[in-house]
C-alpha cells in the first residue's frame, strides 16, 4: 500500500483535476512538430510516438511514478482502474487521459485499449472503436467483455453500412462471448438482436430469455418491443 499513498500524496494534483485542466504545454519533437495538450484527449495520445507522449506528460511525473510503484505494469494497472472509474463517473475526457497513460506506462495492458474503445463507442461512427478494440483483443484474446464490446461495434457497424461481413463478424466474437462466460447478460442480448437482424426469431427470443434470467437489467424493452411485433414470446414472460 506504500506505493498507493505515496501516488496519492504525490500526484493529488494531477489525478483530482479535469483533463482539460492540466498542463497546456506545446512539446517541440524531432522534425519540429508541435504536440499540444490536446494529444492527452486522444486515444493513444493521437497516434503520436511514445517517445513524444513520455515528452508531454513530462519527465517529473514519469519519475513520481517510478517511485511510487514497483513496476510500471502496476502503475498502468492502476490508471487503467481510474480510467474505468471516471468513465462511472461521467467523465470520459479524464478517463481518456488514464487510459493513455496506463497505455504509455505498458502497450501490453489490453485494458487501456479497452477502456478507450468504450469512450470511442460514443462516437457517430465505431470505426475507432473497432480498431482500438482489435488491438486490445491481439493481447486478451479471451476476454469475454473485450469480445463482447467488439462484436457489439461491429453490429453498430453494420445497422449504419448494412454490410453483412460486419454483421457476420459480430456474430462471430459474441458467440465467442458467450462461449467464454456464459453469464454475460448483455453479450445475450446483443446476440439476440444478430439474430433478429439474421430473421431467427425462436433463438432470438433464447438469447433475450438467457439474457434476462442473469440480469434483467441488461433487457432493452424497445427491442423487446420490435422482438414481439415479429414473433409472439414463446415462453408467454413477455406481451
Amino acid at each position: 500500500m506504500k506505493y498507493l499513498i505515496c501516488l496519492l500524496l504525490g500526484f493529488s494534483t494531477l489525478l483530482t483535476l479535469p483533463a482539460q485542466a492540466q498542463r497546456k504545454t506545446k512539446v517541440k519533437t524531432k522534425g519540429d512538430v508541435a504536440v499540444s495538450a490536446a494529444n492527452r484527449l486522444q486515444p493513444l495520445f493521437g497516434g503520436i510516438s511514445p517517445a513524444q507522449a513520455q515528452a508531454l506528460v513530462g519527465a517529473a511525473f514519469l519519475a513520481d511514478v517510478e517511485r511510487s510503484f514497483p513496476s510500471k505494469t502496476e502503475a498502468s494497472r492502476f490508471f487503467s482502474t481510474k480510467g474505468y472509474e471516471y468513465l462511472t463517473e461521467g467523465k470520459p475526457d479524464t478517463a481518456v487521459y488514464r487510459f493513455n497513460l496506463a497505455w504509455l506506462l505498458d502497450p501490453k495492458n489490453a485494458e487501456a485499449y479497452r477502456g478507450l474503445g468504450v469512450v470511442a463507442s460514443r462516437n457517430p461512427t465505431p470505426d475507432q472503436s473497432i480498431s482500438l478494440l482489435t488491438q486490445g483483443l491481439a493481447l486478451a484474446p479471451n476476454d469475454a467483455l473485450m469480445l463482447a464490446d467488439l462484436g457489439s461495434s461491429y453490429l453498430i457497424r453494420y445497422e449504419q453500412t448494412k454490410k453483412k461481413k460486419d454483421l457476420t463478424t459480430g456474430n462471430d466474437y459474441l458467440q465467442r462471448a458467450v462461449a467464454t462466460d456464459p453469464k454475460n447478460a448483455a453479450a445475450w442480448q446483443q446476440l439476440a438482436r444478430v439474430y433478429y437482424l439474421q430473421e431467427d426469431y425462436t433463438k432470438a427470443w433464447d438469447a433475450t430469455h438467457k439474457g434476462g434470467d442473469l440480469s434483467i437489467n441488461s433487457i432493452d424493452f424497445n427491442f423487446l418491443s420490435e422482438l414481439m411485433t415479429k414473433m409472439p414470446d414463446p415462453q408467454g414472460k413477455f406481451k
